[in-house]
């Protein structure tokens, strides 16, 4: 899964430390999500899309698995 976090918090001007402030998680979570080493619980991707005002879909890319 990607995302789109980064592009979207520059394009607002919004540091890191900002966003983690709004959706109650911390810098370093922010950090991991924008570098893929995290992927967001249901709630959380949620709370990024509805800051944003966009839809999770909007926000982060699922990419499905070849079986």
């Amino acid at each position: 899964m990607t995302n789109r976090i980064a592009q979207l918090r520059k394009e607002r001007r919004i540091s890191q430390a900002e966003l983690a402030d709004a959706v109650d998680v911390t810098r370093q979570t922010i950090i991991s999500l924008e570098n893929g080493r995290y992927n967001a619980s249901l709630l959380l991707a949620h709370k990024i899309a509805k800051y944003f005002g966009m839809t999770i879909e909007e926000v982060f890319l699922f990419e499905e698995e070849e079986a």
